[in-house]
């Protein structure tokens, strides 16, 4: 429901976006500004404007040598009452982006970049997770043949998704066995991604990300979510065999058939056991002999294969069903 009332909004403030400023240049500030009645920074103030909102440039003009734009833009909208409220004021047009900016889609890249840091640097700046997403989403709206426009929308895309998985976590219903049992993050900018940049890098991180969705909250100790799991992944790998996440994918399949050598084993059904421990060498061992070593691409997934190969040699448990099922 929430995600159809999204699309709905979304598409009424494009209407009343371009039915009221249908001839204006698109663009956004790479700053958050305050919107003034007049071009005076002594003027009444109307409001502030946060970075990658999407705002319309309705004039220009300069003063005391300083240029001014006058901007029509949408600072808020209520999802669950499907409203927006729309401002328009006057700011100092150094903050300004737009469609007709030179190497505008770099300079909206290199704030997005910048936001994203501040955003996972401890003390950084309150929303800048959420300024980042929409700066990268402006720059694939103005700049769709831009070369960054891919990995603009991924990232627009991927921040969405962690800022909702998060959200997810925090709730009861996370730790549900069924992930029918909880409330689904939203898929629907991931499979823009996959549907406007097919066969890319970005298109296989977009589908990676999907996997969440269809994992169990917890195991509760039951065997059927790592077998199930162990299909994901594989599948993933199997069928997305260039994306950076392949290896990782294959390490998840292997690391959950390790668990099931000990769940298997508690059950004392030792035959699935054992096929459940060749299963993971296998795959460990396709990590290994894929994979960089560890240092040569940041990559750590060829020594965690080799570690879980060794402790799957030495009859070392990979997996504590007890502790799962608390």
């Amino acid at each position: 429901m929430l995600k159809h009332r999204l699309s709905l909004l979304t598409l009424l403030i494009a209407i009343s976006a371009v039915a009221f400023a249908a001839d204006k240049e698109h663009g956004t500030v790479i700053s958050e500004v305050t919107l003034y009645v007049t071009p005076d920074p002594g003027a009444q103030k109307l409001g502030r404007v946060t970075r990658g909102r999407d705002i319309f440039l309705m004039d220009h003009t300069t003063v005391d040598n300083k240029p001014w734009s006058h901007l029509l833009a949408v600072v808020d909208v209520d999802v669950e009452r499907q409203t927006m409220r729309e401002i328009s004021g006057w700011v100092p047009s150094n903050v300004v982006i737009t469609t007709s900016t030179p190497s505008g889609d770099q300079i909206i890249y290199g704030e997005a970049v910048d936001s994203e840091n501040q955003a996972e640097q401890r003390g950084g700046r309150k929303n800048a997770a959420e300024d980042a997403m929409r700066l990268y989403y402006r720059l694939y709206e103005y700049f769709p043949a831009s070369p960054l426009a891919g990995e603009a929308l991924w990232r627009a895309a991927d921040i969405r998704w962690q800022l909702e998985k998060a959200d997810v976590r925090r709730r009861p219903s996370s730790r549900e066995m069924n992930p029918d049992m909880r409330v689904p993050m939203d898929d629907e900018n991931l499979k823009l991604v996959m549907k406007k940049f097919p066969h890319t890098k970005w298109s296989d991180l977009a589908a990676y990300n999907l996997i969440d969705n269809k994992v169990c909250g917890s195991w509760k100790g039951e065997t059927k979510c790592p077998e199930k799991e162990t299909e994901l992944y594989e599948k993933y790998a199997r069928e997305h065999p260039q994306s950076p996440k392949a290896a990782e994918a294959l390490f998840n399949a292997a690391w959950r058939q390790g668990a099931l050598v000990e769940m298997y084993r508690a059950q004392r059904e030792n035959d699935k056991s054992e096929k459940a421990r060749k299963k993971a060498m296998e795959l460990a061992q396709e990590v290994a002999a894929k994979s960089p070593d560890a240092g040569a691409k940041q990559d750590d997934w060829k020594p965690r294969a080799l570690e879980l190969m060794y402790a799957l040699q030495q009859g070392i448990p990979t997996y504590n069903a007890e502790a799962d099922r608390k």
